[in-house]
């Protein structure tokens, strides 16, 4: 990946130094008033009205999110960053200033930091909008809703007219065990495949002391909580490494009544893009075969989620060299089992994802989706500053960078 020349980073690196304070204020505000999968309203209007005021082009999505445009109107090529704008649905426990005062819905995921990178990286962009006119380079920034439900907000993007003429996509997740002033990156494959699923089983209740004369639906939920995912492993390759962890178990009022309904939930999750095309049929196999014994009606929703986020390449060698011309480390980091609906961005155009340090150095470990996340907001800047030399560094069709373009 070539260099862009000094002067045009620079001077898209120094309208971020300009504009930092302004963009932690702006993540303190969004952590502050978090809002759940397609209600990001009042975070999708704060972000429009900050791009507006510096003469980006804005156009909102149906219900919530936007997509943003600078550059070349009619690129000869463009680049897309996304960040995701919703939060989680469990009360915050940090005890910052800025903690939420949403009762029971908190940026646990750093969604308010990526959300924020994304803004700081178009608005360092927008000064040297010249340049990137004049090398035909477009870019398209997009504020997606609804990360955090199955199957994500990313679909319905990927299925509309906005990743039409994009030829490769970036975003940043944050990872609490990296350091701030690091970067996670990894060649192919990065998160799993992650899906839904619930097992409903009814039955004929009765009095615990004659089982014999029920359906039995608690003892047999039982077998599927544990007999599924242990037949799983031995049904799947293990380099596919499947996953069934189960979240919620429903049953009962009483202590001594076997009751007539009850259900488990939870998630399933594969490494192998493969393996995932056929792990639904082999899961309610095996919940067939482990209930069978007991009599109880079963019924199975499979709720399809993301494919595994997989990273090109090239995409990977343009942020490792942009992450060191703005002094981020880039260092390895392996694939995970979480699931993330970028994947569906990049079964379009290739890309890559790359995790951003937020530990504070000789701080704790926390980990995401927990009430207690804290980020060391360095980790702002930090990733604005790779997402902006990312673009910069592209070198487009004909050889030549954006950099290397005089402005008109």
């Amino acid at each position: 990946c070539p260099l862009v020349t000094a002067p045009v980073l620079d001077l898209a690196l120094a309208r971020l130094a300009v504009i930092e304070d302004m963009l932690l204020d702006f993540r303190r505000d969004v952590h502050r008033h978090p809002e759940l999968s397609f209600a990001e309203h009042r975070t999708t209007a704060n972000v429009a009205d900050a791009l507006t005021d510096a003469g980006v082009k804005v156009t909102l999505l149906p219900g919530s999110g936007l997509v943003a445009d600078l550059g070349a109107e009619h690129a000869a090529y463009r680049i897309a960053l996304r960040a995701d704008l919703d939060a989680l649905a469990l009360p915050e426990r940090t005890h910052l200033p800025y903690a939420s005062v949403v009762p029971g819905v908190a940026h646990a995921c750093g969604h308010d930091v990526h959300v924020t990178v994304c803004l700081g990286a178009a608005l360092a962009l927008v000064s040297v909008q010249d340049h990137l006119v004049s090398s035909g380079l477009g870019v398209r920034v997009i504020f997606q809703p609804a990360e955090e439900v199955i199957p994500g907000g990313a679909l319905p993007i990927c299925e509309s007219e906005w990743l039409d003429g994009v030829d490769e996509i970036y975003a940043v997740h944050c990872d609490p065990t990296l350091d701030v002033g690091s970067i996670g990156l990894r060649v192919g494959p990065l998160t799993a495949a992650a899906d839904r699923v619930t097992v409903r089983l009814s039955g004929s209740g009765g009095h615990t002391s004659r089982p014999q004369l029920t359906q039995d639906l608690v003892f047999a939920l039982g077998k599927v909580i544990t007999e599924v995912p242990a037949a799983l492993g031995r049904r799947v390759d293990p380099r596919s490494s499947a996953s069934l962890v189960w979240g919620t178990v429903e049953a009962g009022h009483a202590a001594n009544v076997i009751p007539e309904s009850g259900s488990v939930s939870g998630t399933l999750r594969v490494l192998d893009a493969g393996a995932w095309d056929n792990a639904g049929a082999l899961v309610e196999e095996l919940v067939s075969s482990a209930v069978a014994p007991y009599g109880v009606q079963m019924a199975i929703e499979h709720i399809r989620g993301v494919p595994p986020v997989v990273n090109a390449p090239e995409a990977v060698d343009l942020l490792t060299d942009a992450a060191k011309r703005v002094g981020v480390d880039p260092v390895p980091t392996e694939q995970s089992m979480g699931g993330e609906d970028f994947a569906w961005y990049l079964t379009k155009v290739p890309g890559a994802m790359a995790r951003l340090g937020t530990r504070m150095p000789g701080g704790p470990t926390f980990d995401l989706h927990q009430g207690d996340l804290v980020v060391d907001e360095a980790s702002v800047t930090h990733g604005a500053r790779v997402l902006t030399a990312a673009v910069l560094s592209r070198r487009l069709p004909g050889g030549v960078a954006v950099g290397d373009v005089p402005s008109r």
